[in-house]
């Protein structure tokens, strides 16, 4: 494996934090800098500090000074495929554009056939990960969820599988009046590698109440994360923001993530989830903007002090604020996708998914130097070469 600092090209030294007061905007981030200048962790006052601060170029600093202590000039990237088995669910939640209710005829669920078609990549194509989420649909039983991960397994061997939502083995549980753990551990041996963070949403009990009242609690949610964690599955988790939530939410829901690392250390990785209305029952709600979204990243980054990983999701935020969020805290920009359909049901206006080389491109033209890594972080390609820096785009 190359080493990171020395392919990197030559990095002016961070600012120092007497610099960084220099120029401070903001007097409120004062008591913040002194706590990270001090290596003192940051609490939910400091998280609301930051959230209500508009110097953004100064949270962006010190974001980037955590970052880069931890990743140096690093991008991270997977080569991965989405595939929604199923847009049926029970739950309808105020957020969705994607679910159906179960015998809508817009609906659609795959067979397993289906889906180990679309597992297969096309000749001169690889995925290292599947990516696999779908609805609480009633006429999808646990049965065929393990029947559809072997079929998986089988059609693409090498690569990785990442599939259901917290939500989704709750349901499985009780349908089958079993433990989480029993669950867990047929789905492991039927080839699931890990889970994805969904379902997280909110955690607090009074904004859950209005957008998603038919989904399991946060703590219910925290918990399955634990057990998840305590048989060994890692896990990543993800908070979706810029809906009817306050800034005090945003930071008790990272606080309540943060603690339960502590305790399990089986998170990988965080995700900001920038809210989309469109088609939703929130749809006269705004989207969210660039300020918010590169924010909500810095504070991510500044509050998680024991999730290794912050990750961009550029199909939610677009490529070119996932290039900025690369300088504001972010070392991951999630993969090739290939073919998302939750957002773009809700009016995401991204690429559904990305080539290779795009991806290069885009994370070598912010400066970074792109490092392609399985699902769960272990390094396996590093890209060298001079970023392109040719104004044509991102």
């Amino acid at each position: 494996m190359e080493d990171l600092q020395r392919i990197a090209p030559p990095r002016l030294p961070a600012a120092t934090y007497d610099e960084v007061r220099e120029r401070l905007l903001d007097p409120r981030l004062h008591p913040v800098i002194d706590k990270l200048e001090g290596g003192e962790r940051l609490g939910g006052g400091d998280g609301l500090s930051l959230f209500r601060s508009h110097d953004l170029l100064t949270l962006g600093i010190l974001a980037n000074r955590v970052r880069e202590a931890a990743h140096g000039n690093a991008a991270y990237f997977n080569v991965n495929r989405h595939i929604n088995y199923t847009d049926f669910c029970v739950n309808r939640c105020e957020f969705c554009a994607f679910a159906k209710s179960p015998g809508d005829p817009a609906g659609r669920r795959m067979s397993v056939e289906e889906v180990a078609r679309l597992a297969r990549p096309p000749a001169g194509e690889r995925w290292s990960e599947l990516h696999m989420v779908g609805g609480l649909d009633p006429s999808f039983t646990f049965s065929e969820a393990v029947g559809m991960l072997r079929a998986v397994r089988a059609a693409n061997p090498g690569a990785h599988i990442k599939a259901f939502t917290l939500v989704e083995i709750d349901s499985f549980a009780r349908r089958e009046r079993t433990t989480p753990e029993a669950i867990l551990g047929v789905l492991r041996e039927a080839g699931l590698g890990s889970l994805p963070g969904g379902g997280a949403e909110i955690l607090g009990s009074e904004v859950r109440r209005r957008i998603c009242p038919n989904k399991i609690s946060g703590e219910r949610w925290l918990d399955l994360a634990r057990i998840a964690h305590g048989t060994g599955i890692r896990s990543n988790c993800t908070m979706l923001y810029g809906h009817v939530e306050s800034f005090e939410d945003r930071v008790d829901h990272i606080l309540r993530l943060r603690d339960l690392q502590d305790e399990t250390r089986g998170f990988m990785a965080f995700i900001p989830l920038a809210f989309h209305p469109k088609n939703t029952r929130l749809e006269h709600l705004p989207e969210t903007g660039g300020e918010d979204n590169l924010k909500t990243i810095a504070v991510s980054r500044l509050l998680f002090d024991n999730i290794p990983h912050i990750k961009v999701y550029w199909v939610m935020v677009g490529l070119k604020i996932a290039q900025t969020a690369l300088w504001f805290g972010a070392d991951d920009m999630d993969g090739t996708v290939v073919e998302e359909r939750i957002s773009h049901d809700a009016g995401a206006r991204t690429p559904k998914g990305v080539r290779l080389e795009d991806l290069l491109r885009v994370i070598r033209r912010a400066g970074r130097i792109p490092v392609e890594r399985d699902s769960l972080y272990n390094r396996t390609k590093v890209y060298a070469g001079e970023p392109d820096m040719e104004p044509t785009g991102a």
